[in-house]
Formats: C-alpha cells, sequence, structure tokens
C-alpha cells in the first residue's frame, strides 16, 4: 500500500449567513482539499482551512507546505508501516498543523478502507451517531435571540453562543436576550474565543451563575497563551471552563493538566495536526479524568467527517460541535456524515464515505 501521488485542490464556498466571533468574521469558507492515492488505487481525502488567527495559515502557505515539503517525503512510503509514515508526516516541518492534519485524514481514510471499515470503527467504534450543537453568532442581543430561535425551531438542543466582543455587561445581556426567548430547557454553551481577561471573565461567569442563565460550560475565556488566567478562572466559577486555543499539541494539554488550568479541553483537528496526535491528547485528558469536545473551524463536509468520526470513536470525547457544514451554501462532497437536524449519522462506506468532491 504504497503512498504513489498527493494533490491539493483549492475550494471557497460562501456561508448562508456571516459567522462572528470575537476574533474574526468569516463570510466564505475557503480550504484546500487533499486527495492521496494508493498504490492499490484507493483514494483517501483530507481538508485543511486557512484560520490566519488560530493556526496561522493560508491557502497559500497550506498548499506549500503539503505540496513542496510533505508530499515529497511521504510519497513512496508503505502505509501498511502506518506509524513510520505519521511520524514522517509529524516531522516533516514545525507547525503548520492544518496543513499536516488533512494529510493525516486522508491517511486514516485510506487505512479504514483497506481495513474494510468506517474509520469510527476502526478508530474504536464506541457509538454510531453523535449529536451536535449549532453555534450563534456575536451579534446585537436581538439579533443573536432571533438566530437561537430558528435554530431551536430547526431541531437543535444544545447551541454553542459566541461571547467576547464589546463590554462584559453586552455579554451578559446578549444571553439574557436568548434565554428569554428560547426559555431554559435547550443547553447553552459560550465561547468567547479569548475576548474576556481573567478577572472580567470571573465577573460574567459569576454574574450569569447567580441569575440563574444555565450556563453548561465556557469556552477558552482569556488569551491562548495566558495559562495563569485560564486557571484562575477555573478556579474561581462553578461553570465548566474549557481550553481551546490554548491546546495545540500534546505538551500544551499535559500544561493544561499539570496544573489544572481547565476542566475540559476542546481538540480539534486542525490544531492538532490530525488524528495521530488528536488520540494522543485525548488519551492524556482520560487519564487525567478531563472530558474532552471535538469542534472544528469554518470547514466542509470532508474536515468535519473525519473530526466526527474520530469523536464516535472514543468514550473520553462527550462534547460535539461540528455544524460548519450546515452554514454553507453548497455542499461540495458526495458522501461523509449524514445530519438529520441535529443528529449525525455514518454511513456503512469504508473509510470516510467520502467518493469524490466538486470543485468550484
Amino acid at each position: 500500500m504504497i503512498i504513489q501521488s498527493i494533490e491539493t485542490f483549492d475550494v471557497a464556498i460562501p456561508l448562508t449567513k456571516p459567522f462572528k466571533t470575537a476574533l474574526r468574521t468569516v463570510t466564505t469558507a475557503y480550504s484546500v482539499y487533499v486527495k492521496v492515492t494508493s498504490s492499490n488505487g484507493a483514494k483517501g481525502y483530507g481538508e485543511a482551512p486557512p484560520t490566519h488567527v488560530i493556526t496561522g495559515e493560508s491557502m497559500a502557505s497550506i498548499r506549500y507546505a503539503i505540496n513542496e515539503i510533505i508530499a515529497p517525503q511521504l510519497i513512496g512510503l508503505n502505509l501498511l508501516e502506518s506509524e513510520r509514515v505519521f511520524q514522517k508526516l509529524n516531522g516533516s516541518l514545525v507547525r503548520n498543523t492544518s496543513a499536516k492534519a488533512a494529510i493525516d485524514m486522508a491517511l486514516y481514510d485510506l487505512l479504514a478502507r483497506q481495513s474494510n471499515l468506517p474509520l469510527f470503527q476502526f478508530l474504536g467504534g464506541y457509538r454510531e451517531t453523535l449529536d451536535t450543537d449549532f453555534t450563534v453568532s456575536v451579534n446585537d442581543p436581538q439579533e443573536m435571540a432571533d438566530d437561537a430561535e430558528t435554530y431551536i425551531k430547526d431541531g437543535f438542543t444544545m447551541l454553542k453562543v459566541k461571547v467576547g466582543i464589546g463590554d462584559v455587561k453586552e455579554d451578559i445581556a446578549r444571553i439574557y436576550a436568548i434565554r428569554k426567548r428560547i426559555g431554559y430547557q435547550p443547553k447553552l454553551r459560550l465561547d468567547a474565543n479569548q475576548g474576556w481577561h481573567a478577572k472580567e471573565a470571573v465577573r460574567a461567569i459569576r454574574t450569569m451563575e447567580d441569575a440563574g442563565l444555565e450556563i453548561e460550560l465556557v469556552e477558552q475565556p482569556v488569551p491562548a497563551r495566558d495559562l495563569e488566567g485560564l486557571k484562575y478562572v477555573t478556579d474561581h466559577t462553578d461553570t465548566p471552563i474549557m481550553a481551546d486555543e490554548s491546546v495545540f499539541s500534546v505538551y500544551d494539554a499535559k500544561k493544561v493538566l499539570e496544573m489544572r488550568a481547565a476542566d475540559l479541553i476542546n481538540i480539534k483537528l486542525m490544531k492538532s495536526g490530525g488524528i495521530y496526535n488528536a488520540n494522543k491528547i485525548n488519551a492524556l485528558a482520560e487519564a487525567n479524568g478531563v472530558a474532552c469536545m471535538v469542534g472544528s473551524m469554518i470547514e466542509t463536509k470532508i474536515g468535519i467527517t473525519a473530526a466526527a468520526h474520530f469523536a464516535a470513536s472514543q468514550p473520553n470525547i462527550q462534547y460535539f460541535d461540528f455544524d460548519a457544514p450546515l452554514m454553507l451554501a453548497k455542499d461540495l462532497v458526495s458522501g461523509g456524515v449524514v445530519y438529520e437536524g441535529s443528529k449525525m449519522t455514518f454511513s456503512k462506506e469504508h473509510g470516510l464515505g467520502i467518493s469524490n468532491f466538486e470543485i468550484i
């Protein structure tokens, strides 16, 4: 099972509504698709979106990393010696985690196809369905309440609400408006995307706790490098705190866990460099009694399908944030994960279950 070729393709798909966070506003989903072909004719698929404000990568840097640096080192290797291949991939260059992730998921796609199994079964097969949240972009309180109401009517029972822009009083007003509109049965998760400082995060979360707004968790309240601040928030609030941008690697996770800086960890393939390293982060978190979420950037169905297969394979992954393809105006991918409201299921096809994609 020799790696014969690695090809890249650029894609761009408009979003149906601008996606706004404390870090950026996105109106078009750009991505680099990857196709890896092996000597037996099998094809594996991967994806890498450019997320400048998180991974530092652009479309051009992803293409260059894959075509000029990674591909020459992997072509000719035997994928049945997978540990050697993944070591070579991860040692091919530093950082560039999304570029690595695209290759990584294509290689896992091929391995699962070779084993005649869907990828989630190849990786462990813990569950066959997932229940995703849907993200409410940060806007004025009434627009966010309108959006939240729409998503609940569409069948979602968990909402991930973006905050972190403006004064914390504005963020609290946003949550009040949403709760007033949708009631208290749906779960609310907050994501500040590094938009608060430690003391104001504690003040905001404490205010919401005292008001009984019932927040399930708060994701990345402080800047990624401020682990002391993250720990301060974790230690001074009752609401579970999740590390996201603070954790790219297993070494980052180790530091967060040693410091007890967060209650939960959000693993994203685009931060970890793919499933190979994501598995290590999850195993370390599990050994420390810390549950994980698997989430995503603004990705299309290839990247989300790979992340969902990984998430479904492991019992310690208990939270799922895979709504990005539902935000897109068009689906370019044949096969992959299937949505029915918030419920996600997998095809019985081998690997990722993706047969092809369209380039526009």
